[in-house]
C-alpha cells in the first residue's frame, strides 16, 4: 500500500512527459529559438536562455492536452491493446455475446495493464519523478529517462522486422535501437502487439472450433439437423472453460507471454 501512491504519481507523470513527446514541446535546440502559438496563447522557447525547469504555462498546456492524449497513450503504447483483444476472442470463442461484458473486459485489462507495467512505472519514479521533485534534474532529463524506459518496453515486445519496417518508411540512418525516434517505435510496436494477439487469439479459438465440430457430426449422426449445433456445443464450451480454470490460463499466458 506504501508503494501505490508513488506508482499512480508515477504512471500520471508520465503520461504528461509523453504528452509533451508528442506535442514536441520541448523540441527547440539549444541553438535555436521557437514560438508555439495555441489560439490566443503563444509560447516562446529560446535556446539561449532555455530555462532549466517547465514553468507554469507549459504544465498547463501538459494538463489540458493530456485530457485528449491520455486513451491513445494507455492504448498503444503499452500493454492494453494485447490483453483486450485476447479477452475479446475469449468471449467471441464461448459465442457470448454480452457476458463478459464491455466494461468488465476494459477494466480487467486496465488493470492487468497497471500490474504488467508497474516495473516501467517504478523505473520512472525512481530515475525521472522523484529526481525531478527534489530538482536533481530539469524537466527536458525527466522527459528524456522517462521516454527511454517506454521506448525500452515496446522494442523489448515489438519485433525487429516491423520496427524496421518504419525505418525503412522513414529513410533514416542506421542507428541503435535507444535512439530511434518515437514515431518509428510506436508504429512498429502497435503491429507487432496485433499480430501477436491474433495469434493467441487463434490458438485459443481452436479447440472451440473442435467443439463445434463434433456436435454438429454427432447431431447430424442422430438425424437432428434442424437443431441448431450452438444450442448443444455453448453450454459444452461453457463447462469445459470452467473445468480447466480458463480464465486463470488465459491471464497468466497473457503476462507471460509480456515476459513478466
Amino acid at each position: 500500500m506504501k508503494n501505490s501512491r508513488p506508482t499512480r504519481r508515477a504512471g500520471l507523470f508520465l503520461l504528461i512527459l509523453l504528452s509533451g513527446l508528442i506535442l514536441s514541446a520541448l523540441s527547440a535546440s539549444a541553438a535555436t529559438n521557437s514560438v508555439t502559438g495555441l489560439g490566443p496563447l503563444h509560447l516562446t522557447l529560446d535556446g539561449a536562455h532555455e530555462p532549466k525547469d517547465i514553468d507554469v504555462s507549459i504544465r498547463i498546456l501538459f494538463g489540458i492536452t493530456l485530457l485528449t492524449l491520455a486513451p491513445s497513450i494507455l492504448l498503444l503504447m503499452t500493454c492494453f491493446t494485447r490483453i483486450v483483444i485476447v479477452l475479446s476472442f475469449v468471449r467471441t470463442a464461448l459465442q457470448l455475446q454480452a457476458a463478459p461484458a464491455n466494461q468488465i473486459i476494459v477494466g480487467l485489462s486496465l488493470f492487468m495493464t497497471f500490474f504488467i507495467m508497474s516495473p516501467v512505472w517504478d523505473n520512472i519514479n525512481r530515475d525521472a519523478v522523484a529526481p525531478y521533485r527534489t530538482s536533481q534534474i530539469s524537466g527536458e532529463e525527466a522527459l528524456q529517462r522517462a521516454s527511454g524506459y517506454i521506448c525500452g518496453f515496446m522494442l523489448k515486445q515489438a519485433r525487429p522486422k516491423d520496427v524496421e519496417l518504419f525505418v525503412a518508411m522513414a529513410k533514416l540512418e542506421p542507428t541503435s535501437p535507444d535512439k530511434l525516434p518515437l514515431r518509428v517505435v510506436v508504429p512498429g510496436f502497435i503491429i507487432s502487439e496485433l499480430r501477436t494477439a491474433f495469434q493467441m487469439g487463434f490458438l485459443i479459438l481452436v479447440p472451440f472450433i473442435l467443439i463445434d465440430l463434433v456436435v454438429s457430426t454427432v447431431l447430424m449422426s442422430m438425424g437432428m439437423m434442424m437443431l441448431p449445433p450452438a444450442t448443444i456445443s455453448m453450454p459444452l464450451k461453457i463447462l469445459l472453460f470452467v473445468l480447466v480454470d480458463g480464465w486463470a490460463l488465459i491471464v497468466r499466458s497473457l503476462v507471460m507471454s509480456f515476459g513478466s
